[in-house]
């Protein structure tokens, strides 16, 4: 049996552990081939007060060309951070010439009931539009909201959860949502969890809240979800794996006092995903 290929299109970041950089090292560990799309190279993520960035936009067409060219085919597409109306219109195209088996859409928009200052109400138009192409969609609950349209509301209980998670899985291909980081009606702060529902059948999964929150922790996320999807793996279960490696990551970062906008240290335990 071949070697599954994942298709990431992201932001390169030379610091920071966030996007490619954290998502790529991961899923190899997995044992996934990583095929990047480079949306952008920044030398630190924007966490930091000074950063350098290249837009790479102008660029992905004969990119994306050249693979076409080359026949090349991915068993799965998955797409991160997208800087522009114009980058999301180039993801759709790419999506429609490559029609692999499983794409998954992590929509960075925003958090704690913000939208990022970077994404227009005609970038937030276009990753609704987006949904359709999606077998797996991985929002927070900022990002559900934006991508249903509704206000955000801090304090939400299980049975709104499920609502906003059919109606954005009705919006999708594939019919699978993560809405990650939300608390769940029976805790006490002290957990958080990941509302997980999979074309009509719920799960949540829930693990310690510690420390604050971190850059890339989303990405670490990601990575693990969807390299464990790709290989075979029930949906739950790659929550769950990608949960613990979370957790076990910030317990070692807490460890180490690190920065928030240093990133999870997950080069410690990479050799542990398998």
């Amino acid at each position: 049996m071949q070697q599954k290929k994942i298709a990431l299109i992201n932001d390169i970041t030379g610091f920071g552990r966030c996007s490619m950089t954290s998502e790529l090292p991961i899923i190899s560990a997995l044992k996934v081939q990583v095929c990047p799309v480079p949306t952008a190279i920044l030398s630190v993520h924007t966490g930091f007060k000074n950063y350098f960035l290249d837009d790479y936009t102008g660029k992905l067409e004969k990119y994306i060309d050249s693979w076409q060219k080359n026949n090349l085919q991915f068993d799965g597409i998955a797409t991160g951070f997208l800087g522009s109306a114009a980058q999301i219109e180039i993801v759709v195209d790419f999506l429609k010439k490559f029609s692999a088996p499983m794409v998954m859409i992590d929509p960075v928009m925003g958090d704690n009931g913000k939208i990022y200052k970077s994404y227009t109400k005609e970038m937030c138009v276009k990753m609704r539009e987006l949904l359709q192409f999606a077998d797996l969609v991985t929002p927070n609950l900022t990002e559900a909201c934006e991508l249903l349209n509704i206000p955000y509301r801090e304090n939400i209980s299980d049975s709104d959860l499920a609502t906003m998670a059919a109606n954005i899985s009705a919006k999708t291909r594939g019919g699978k949502v993560i809405i990650t980081g939300v608390t769940p009606d029976f805790s006490d702060g002290s957990t958080i969890s990941n509302f997980v529902y999979d074309c009509g059948k719920i799960d949540l999964v829930t693990v310690q809240k510690l420390g604050s929150d971190r850059s890339g922790t989303g990405d670490v996320f990601f990575a693990v979800v969807a390299a464990s999807i790709i290989t075979g793996a029930t949906l739950t279960s790659a929550v769950q794996k990608a949960a613990n490696f979370v957790t076990k990551c910030i317990i070692h970062a807490e460890k180490l006092n690190l920065p928030w906008n240093w990133g999870l240290p997950f080069e410690e335990f990479l050799t542990e995903l398998n």
